[in-house]
């Protein structure tokens, strides 16, 4: 018999299994808001796509067996009247399968529609192997039988419309075992290093390793620390294509890539106990900054997006990731940070900088992360407050970076830059209660009840204390009983599902939380952390939430939430049961 299963259990429907470093996962979610009767092997190369059905059948085949489906981080199983079928990772690319008294039927995922697109399928008659070949991720996908037999092989060798696909089941002996492998041309014959329950013991250690890297500090008062682990871990995909790095996906969903401020809050939450990983996480994006100094909007396997860009939190980000780092970074990885942080922020005070003005403005509202927050209703080009709030962090960062590798010069002129955009900021865009926005050609300004205009409490400690204790009393009107909305609830442009016109969101909760901590309102902080960790702790890890009801919406395996309950969790347990701090992540906010 297996071992109990490691870690907590899911629902499939919501959280796909999978692995660290894979490339696919197993779900039923096979598109957007797209949800199949049957499992699938889901491919996240050269985009998403469903490669195998996985069709439990029981006595006599082709009759499909209704199961129930119970997944945990390291096993996957089938449950019916008749038996079940456990499924298990050996490795990144190795899925190895058993079935007792159900069969299982492998198909291919997507219907073919021309001989010259979807999977080719045919019995290789090298290692009598079943391989399908997938036209969209340009890999294939090889079934040894290791136990039992291949029974009811359809569709070998055609083209054009036609069933493909075999039955995996015990026929004279008990059991049935397989193996299925994602592959590029060929490998040697798989031949099997290990019994079933050896791979899946061994993949419920590699989860609990991890989970005890990331959260040693959970508790029972932090219920979904494992949980928020596991989605982290099993987003985690090996470096391939674009990606050089491992890189942590923000979801093997629909939303699989990485997005240029997304992956610094998986930096932050992975840095203390995964530290390699972390740094690979921020600098991963600035891999492919271009001539301009901008990052990418958005990276993955095969696409690299650059119509876009996203909010410059990377100096705030930078700034906390080096205090939660376990060790301080060296010369090198100090010079190529700066380096790369200045590109980034020259790209903002020139490109993104019209001539007769002090203060960078966005193009659109994808630029701020905020799509379609409210703020952007009277024009998509727009000079916030909450731009030149990230802008001036980035700058201070920039300056104490200097200052560390012995250009006082440079600092000196980086902080005169960050005391001259924070001063524009508030002589043009405070009207003495809120932040407005205005265009940067009319300077036709105006305000909103979105909370994208109280953003430059990330300022924290740097803002005027009328200033910052106004933005506190607004912020606290966006505050429901599962979290802060993104537009007021009483304003005449919420929708429950409007995307950034009034769900909660990871991000703003994490950015807003430190600001208001930072600049001593205490009490608000934590209340909003409180209410975001039940949150996820109720609903998951989704995209984002109803505010009013606390629903999880859109995407429901969201790395950037899971990383962000699991850095208020920690910093709640930190806080509540006080330990020492390492001296360099004592280093005070400039």
């Amino acid at each position: 018999m297996t071992d109990a299963p490691a870690g907590p259990a899911f629902n499939i429907r919501d959280i796909p299994f999978s692995r660290y470093g894979s490339w696919f996962d197993i779900s039923p979610v096979t598109g957007e808001h797209t949800r199949a009767e049957d499992l699938h092997l889901v491919s996240h190369q050269n985009g998403m796509h469903p490669v195998l059905r996985l069709i439990p059948l029981a006595a006599p085949l082709g009759r499909r067996a209704e199961t129930r489906w119970d997944a945990a981080p390291g096993r996957l199983s089938w449950t019916g009247q008749d038996g079940h079928i456990e499924l298990a990772y050996q490795a990144a690319d190795i899925l190895r399968l058993r079935g007792t008294g159900l069969s299982l039927r492998v198909t291919a995922g997507a219907e073919q529609l021309t001989p010259f697109s979807g999977t080719f399928f045919f019995h290789d008659p090298a290692d009598d192997s079943y391989v399908f070949t997938s036209y969209e991720t340009g890999r294939r996908y090889r079934v040894t039988v290791l136990t039992g037999q291949a029974v009811d092989v359809q569709g070998g060798e055609a083209l054009g419309t036609a069933q493909r696909g075999l039955t995996l089941t015990s026929g004279g002996s008990s059991v049935w075992e397989a193996a299925v492998e994602e592959l590029d041309s060929a490998r040697t014959p798989y031949t099997p290093a290990a019994t079933y329950e050896q791979v899946a013991n061994r993949a419920d250690r590699d989860f609990s390793r991890f989970a005890d890297e990331v959260a040693p500090w959970r508790t029972g008062d932090t219920p979904a620390a494992e949980l928020a682990a596991y989605v982290v871990w099993s987003a985690t995909v090996r470096p391939a294509g674009f990606l050089g790095r491992p890189a942590v996906l923000m979801s093997k969903h629909w939303m699989d890539k990485v997005w240029s401020w997304d992956h610094c809050f998986n930096a932050l939450a992975l840095a203390p106990g995964a530290p390699g990983l972390a740094w690979d996480q921020f600098q991963i994006m600035f891999d492919h900054q271009d001539e301009s100094g901008a990052l990418p909007d958005s990276v993955t396997h095969s696409e690299v997006l650059y119509n876009f860009v996203k909010p410059p939190i990377h100096g705030w980000a930078l700034r906390r990731l080096r205090r939660r780092l376990p060790r301080p970074l060296d010369r090198a990885e100090l010079t190529e940070a700066y380096t790369r942080l200045e590109r980034w922020t020259r790209f903002w005070l020139t490109v993104r900088h019209a001539p007769d003005q002090l203060l960078p403005h966005y193009q659109h509202g994808n630029d701020s992360g905020w799509d379609n927050a409210t703020t952007f209703d009277p024009g998509r080009l727009q000079t916030t407050a909450d731009l030149a709030a990230f802008l001036v962090l980035q700058l201070r960062e920039l300056a104490d970076l200097a200052t560390e590798l012995d250009h006082p010069d440079r600092a000196a002129d980086w902080a005169r830059t960050a005391d001259t955009i924070q001063t524009a900021m508030i002589e043009e865009l405070w009207t003495g209660d809120r932040f407005q926005a205005r265009p940067p050609r009319t300077g036709t300004a105006a305000t909103s009840l979105s909370l994208l205009d109280l953003m430059p409490i990330v300022l924290g400690e740097h803002l005027p204390g009328d200033i910052s204790t106004r933005l506190a009393e607004h912020i606290e009107t966006h505050l429901t009983a599962h979290g802060l909305a993104t537009e007021r609830p009483d304003s005449p442009h919420y929708q429950a599902d409007g995307y950034w016109r009034g769900p909660i969101w990871a991000p703003a909760t994490v950015l807003i939380e430190d600001g208001l901590r930072r600049a001593g309102h205490d009490r608000l902080a934590d209340e909003i952390s409180a209410r975001f960790r039940t949150l996820c702790e109720t609903s998951g890890f989704a995209e984002n939430f109803d505010a009013l009801t606390g629903e999880g919406l859109r995407d429901r395996a969201y790395t950037w939430t899971a990383s962000s309950y699991l850095l208020l969790a920690e910093e709640h347990s930190r806080r509540t049961r006080p330990r020492k701090n390492d001296d360099h992540r004592s280093t005070p906010q400039r």
